[in-house]
């Protein structure tokens, strides 16, 4: 997806939730927003692979088109993230999480239930029976922590007080518990409680506006006026979500997610042909990462035959080829052997595609020794050393597989697309 089909869509300026999704409409990334409009188009900004990382970038690529649900607050923006990421579980979404556990809120299975936040590592070595429900996954820790402070807030609930202990913990002299440790509310009341914020976590505000309202003309009947009034707070203060500092919340996690981004590994993808008059053409894919070569992600291509041996033709179908698997992390330079009909074959496929990367060519001389480097050259000084060992090791990949597909030429079929 390129800038200009993002014009094309009128995103609102609202908070929501929105979803990258490829040409199939296949969901490849959720996520939440205090204004759709300016966070999607973040993700079509130059630092973008600083900010949030190649994996991200490589996304935004393969996507097609976004589409969104709009939110009344930020507060439900996040609940919805969460309840979409668990329903479709898209691919992106976990590589973003690399190996860290998710956050979740779990409702205790208690006479009186606790909310609690909990990590998925810890939950997942506990019963089942411990919690009723669970709700998540919530890929920021800090963000949902403000979250529950927030609706608390607005639901007082019991997290850690003991039911009838008498005295009034200190969470119940702030007003965030309804009483459960003095006795002053309900198993029954506590109960629809519960419910009223399970079905929050469920995205359906306006169910839990309706039974509230329930509750205080029930209560105002009864002539439990005061207990009417608390009910009236909780409506109002769910119509009008306060949730300033979630935002700010979000913000400085965002700012902590860039920061950790920015010392990420660079990819660098080398690629080289090998044939011998445009017989037996094998085409190679190798890696290195910040001056360490990957030989677990290198890739092997067999290619069509070709009498006039077009090397920028050869290395534009190794490149369509390695293009037709998003499974592959996209690199942050691509590096060919030759010279500039080598690069400018590449930058060609890669426009097409409206895929953005950056292409370096090793020119060689006669002693097929690197002679020079053609490119941008902010990125053949810094990155120079790592851009000869990645040709180096394309070049000498490439001939050990021409030589070993050479012997076993009318013995066996070699796989068209292979690890090594």
């Amino acid at each position: 997806m390129i800038l200009e089909d993002l014009k094309k869509t009128k995103l609102p300026d609202d908070p929501g939730v929105y979803f990258f999704r490829d040409r199939k409409r296949h969901i490849l990334y959720v996520g939440k927003a205090t204004s759709l409009r300016d966070r999607v188009k973040s993700y079509f900004a130059n630092d973008l692979m600083h900010t949030r990382g190649k994996h991200i970038v490589d996304m935004v690529t393969i996507a097609k088109t976004v589409t969104w649900v709009m939110t009344d607050s930020a507060l439900e923006a996040l609940i919805l993230e969460a309840s979409f990421i668990k329903k479709y579980q898209p691919f992106y979404n976990s590589r973003e999480k690399d190996d860290k556990s998710y956050n979740y809120v779990v409702i205790t299975e208690e006479e009186y239930p606790r909310v609690l936040t909990i990590r998925e590592r810890t939950m997942l070595t506990g019963t089942p029976p411990q919690y009723r429900r669970v709700f998540g996954p919530f890929p920021e820790g800090g963000s949902l922590q403000e979250a529950l402070r927030i609706l608390r807030r607005i639901l007082p609930f019991h997290d850690s007080c003991q039911p009838g202990q008498g005295t009034p913990c200190f969470d119940r002299q702030i007003g965030l518990c309804p009483g459960v440790c003095t006795g002053e509310i309900s198993k029954e009341e506590y109960a629809r409680r519960i419910r009223h914020i399970m079905l929050f976590f469920q995205g359906k505000k306006s169910q839990v506006q309706r039974g509230l309202e329930r509750e205080m003309h029930a209560h105002a009947k009864r002539l439990e006026f005061e207990t009417a009034g608390e009910y009236k707070r909780m409506i109002s203060a769910l119509r009008h979500i306060k949730d300033v500092s979630l935002i700010d919340t979000e913000i400085k996690e965002a700012s902590k997610r860039a920061s950790r981004t920015r010392r990420a590994a660079f990819r660098i993808e080398a690629y080289d042909i090998a044939h011998i008059s445009g017989t037996d053409i094998v085409g190679v894919m190798t890696v290195v990462e910040d001056g360490e070569a990957r030989p677990n992600e290198y890739r092997k291509f067999n290619l069509h035959e070709n009498a006039r041996a077009n090397d920028p033709l050869h290395l534009s179908e190794v490149l369509l080829r390695r293009l037709e698997h998003p499974e592959w992390r996209l690199p942050g330079l691509i590096v060919v052997d030759g010279g500039v009909a080598q690069r400018n074959r590449i930058l060609k496929v890669l426009h097409d595609r409206s895929v953005a990367i950056p292409v370096v060519s090793v020119v060689k001389d006669p002693r097929h020794k690197p002679k020079d480097i053609l490119g941008d050259r902010e990125l053949t000084g810094p990155w120079k050393k790592d851009i000869l060992l990645a040709n180096a090791e394309s070049h000498r990949f490439a001939v050990g597989y021409h030589r070993k597909r050479r012997e076993i030429r009318g013995r066996a079929r070699l796989p068209k697309d292979s690890r090594v």
